[in-house]
């Protein structure tokens, strides 16, 4: 195979048939002597080894014979120069390649080797080929290095030895052998060298196996053509693409040397597909545990299904990340959501079955459900359709009965669903473009430790990052930018939901959510969420706000602390409790702290309030809750509180409620200043044996005033004559009928101003 620069460069010399006028007996340099016409040489026309050839009559100590025209010497490239001879009668010569090398100036190179080795002719009639190898390069096996200088060269041979003797020379050849001879020195090997064919149908496995053992390190070159590769394949050598590969779907490619997207797209010429093959080979254990896209967006026309480009992928534990690069969707119908309606049976004593379900084949593992008495964020974790049962990743709060449901799948632009199990992925500096068309990452059913890190997720259709099992567990989501395609619509309209968790101990830190239906659904405990900007307000006048952060388990250990809270609300329910009334031997609302977040609202309703507790069961409390150093401004009109108890399905037993710190913040545009415990100033005015000291919208959630934890005299106490008085009063808590009152209790009508520091709980 030539390389380019002697592509279509005409090396060999004309046969002796067409005369002996080029072929000179000296150096083959213009104006030297000929073999034409000389009694010493003929031209033979049908010899029966050679056919045409030239017989020559040795008579001088060294007969040259040298083409006079001029052979190229090219910068990298290596001529073998050849031919075959034979001795016919007299003296059996010696005979070697030889040449004469040319600079640009037409003068003679001196001091370099101008020729070849030398080989003795045996027996008469008995042919012998010799050869020589000539180029730049001081190579091993090269025969006449020249090096940069000479610019061209005369070659031929010379007939050393005795002389008078008789030999019969077959037409000298002249070939470039640079890339058969520098097979083992240059830097790359192509796999055509190892019988691989390129014509989409042939297996060219074992070829590239070859090839890449052949190659020890070097670049393995795969030009063009389609190249079919029947199974697997790892290719260790570093490789460069220009045909394209065709692989069965079961068979993993495996770029040891080149593993990056770059190389994928290269390698198959399609995007969507050089990224399933790189996947598919990322997590088969290779030695790789990073794929880096270089930079590279990729255009994405269907979902990336692990269980469908990795058939046979059920569990992953080691590390992976995917990074530095942008997945763009192309929509498509690929992406087309799958709709199904349908009835089922729900038991509260099967606290995540869906029994008796109609048309269950045709709902999708992973489908979001709908329906009357169903909570938020609740998908389909399996089915069973021999059963007609589907397992959800969440009870129901709605009760027993047969109800209808409906149940949407959602498109994910990486779907790890179907796997029993993954653990340990990493998704790091990505931009998600998402187009409106589909939704970002469904998890695992079981799995820990996914994160994303300084992701840009943008324009998703439905939803960012989706649980529908416990893949969720540990989940870390750190500096990255959620952008919904809902920004145009009225907050109350907008459906999309940015992050969803069933499990525990999540990290949410730093991100910034502009805009969706809802920031994020989360049961579990043990959370982490700081540092973060979510914001849900629209362009509305005295607009409605929606939950932005929304906890579904009542103790959920959490902490909320230095986030920008902008234009939503924290609702805190117990909505995945199959049985949501409160029983003694369960939890009832606690766990909670909420500290140092800055909470802005404009243009509401004046009900908007920044925290809301929302009971889907009677019975239930408050057991331990911290709202303290935080910020609450309103632009606009006053809203009443910050504060409240939506009682949509119930109210809370204000009776138990302890352990409730509420204290230390900051309040800018709200009428009902809260806390607790609470401090305040009471001033008698006119002598009364019991006074009415009004609290309750003064206590968070308009609790009850159930303790008094001190009372101060910072006044005379005097009676109605005026004379001073010196008991100590008592306090009666719980009173009026609203029991949010305080009641401080005189033997006789009393005057005067106090302090009194009460709560709402029982402390501890």
């Amino acid at each position: 195979m030539n390389i380019a620069i002697t592509d279509g460069v005409k090396l060999t010399p004309p046969p002796f048939a067409a005369g002996l006028s080029r072929w000179s007996r000296e150096y083959g340099t213009p104006g030297s002597a000929t073999w034409e016409n000389q009694p010493h040489a003929a031209i033979v026309a049908a010899d029966q080894d050679f056919g045409s050839c030239v017989e020559i009559n040795k008579v001088s100590d060294v007969t040259r014979l040298r083409f006079m025209g001029r052979t190229p010497i090219l910068s990298g490239a290596y001529l073998r120069v050849s031919a075959r001879i034979k001795a016919v009668a007299g003296a059996r010569p010696s005979v070697r390649i030889a040449g004469w090398a040319g600079g640009k100036d037409r003068g003679h190179v001196a001091g370099l080797n101008e020729v070849g080795p030398t080989t003795a002719l045996p027996n008469f009639g008995t042919v012998v080929e010799v050869s020589a190898i000539v180029g730049t390069g001081h190579r091993g096996g090269v025969d006449m290095a020249w090096g940069a200088e000479p610019d061209y060269g005369h070659f031929g041979l010379d007939l050393t030895g005795p002389n008078g003797g008789t030999v019969r020379i077959e037409s000298i050849r002249i070939e470039d052998v640079t890339s058969t001879f520098l097979r083992d020195m240059m830097d790359w090997v192509d796999v055509r060298d190892f019988g691989a064919v390129g014509d989409g149908k042939t297996d060219d496995r074992k070829a590239f196996i070859a090839a890449d053992k052949a190659a020890k390190g070097r670049v393995l070159v795969v030009p063009e053509g389609s190249y079919h590769i029947g199974d697997d394949l790892t290719i260790k050598s570093p490789v460069r693409f220009t045909g394209t590969l065709v692989m069965p779907r079961h068979a993993r490619l495996a770029l040891m040397g080149s593993f990056d997207y770059p190389s994928y797209a290269a390698a198959f010429g399609d995007e969507t597909e050089a990224m399933k093959r790189a996947l598919q080979a990322l997590f088969g254990y290779t030695d790789h545990c990073e794929l880096n896209l270089r930079g590279r967006r990729v255009d994405l026309k269907e979902p990336l299904v692990m269980t469908e480009l990795a058939p046979g992928l059920t569990s992953f534990q080691n590390r992976r990340q995917i990074c530095n690069g942008q997945i763009n969707v192309v929509d498509g119908p690929a992406w087309a959501n799958n709709v199904v309606t349908s009835t089922g049976t729900y038991n509260p004593a099967n606290r995540v079955t869906l029994s008796n379900v109609a048309n269950v084949a045709n709902i999708e593992v992973g489908s979001h459900v709908t329906g009357p008495g169903v909570g938020r964020e609740i998908y389909v974790k399996s089915k069973n359709v021999g059963a007609g049962t589907l397992t959800l990743s969440q009870p129901l709060y709605g009760g027993a009965g047969t109800r209808n449901y409906r149940f949407e799948r959602f498109r994910y632009a990486f779907d790890f669903l179907g796997m029993e199990s993954a653990s340990n992925v990493n998704f790091a500096e990505l931009d998600f473009s998402l187009g409106n068309a589909a939704s970002c990452l469904m998890l695992p059913a079981e799995g820990r430790m996914f994160q994303f890190r300084d992701c840009f997720i943008t324009g998703l259709r439905d939803r960012g990052i989706t649980s529908a099992g416990r893949g969720c567990q540990d989940l870390h989501v750190d500096r990255c930018h959620f952008l919904s395609s809902e920004m145009h619509l009225p907050a109350q309209s907008r459906k999309a939901v940015a992050i969803n968790i069933n499990a525990n101990d999540i990290k949410i830190r730093e991100n910034r959510v502009v805009r969706f239906g809802t920031f994020m659904v989360a049961a579990g405990g043990g959370h982490l969420i700081v540092g973060n900007h979510w914001f849900q307000g629209d362009d509305t006048q005295v607009g409605k706000r929606v939950p932005g952060l929304v906890f579904t388990n009542a103790n959920n250990k959490t902490v909320v602390t230095g986030n920008y809270i902008d234009n939503c609300l924290i609702e805190w329910t117990n909505e995945y409790a199959a049985k949501p009334n409160f029983a003694n031997n369960s939890w009832s609302f606690g766990g909670l702290s909420i500290t140092g977040n800055h909470f802005f609202v404009h243009d509401v309703l004046p009900d908007f309030a920044w925290i809301s507790i929302k009971p889907y069961g009677s019975g239930h409390y408050i057991q331990g809750l911290t709202v303290t150093n935080n910020v609450f401004i309103v632009g606009g009109a006053k809203i009443n509180r910050v504060e409240k108890v939506d009682t949509t399905f119930a109210d809370m037993n204000y009776s138990r409620m302890r352990n409730i710190l509420f204290e230390g913040n900051t309040f800018n545009g709200v009428l009902d200043y809260v806390s607790n415990p609470v401090q305040l100033r009471h001033k008698q005015a006119t002598a009364q044996s019991s006074w009415v000291v009004p609290l309750s919208r003064k206590l968070p959630f308009l609790g009850w005033a159930r303790n008094a934890d001190s009372l101060t005299a910072v006044s005379l106490m005097t009676d109605s004559s005026g004379k001073r008085v010196t008991e100590m009063p008592w306090v009666r808590a719980q009173q009026g009928a609203s029991k949010g009152n305080l009641h401080v209790e005189w033997s006789k009508p009393v005057k005067g101003e106090v302090v009194i520091r009460a709560r709402m709980d029982e402390p501890g």
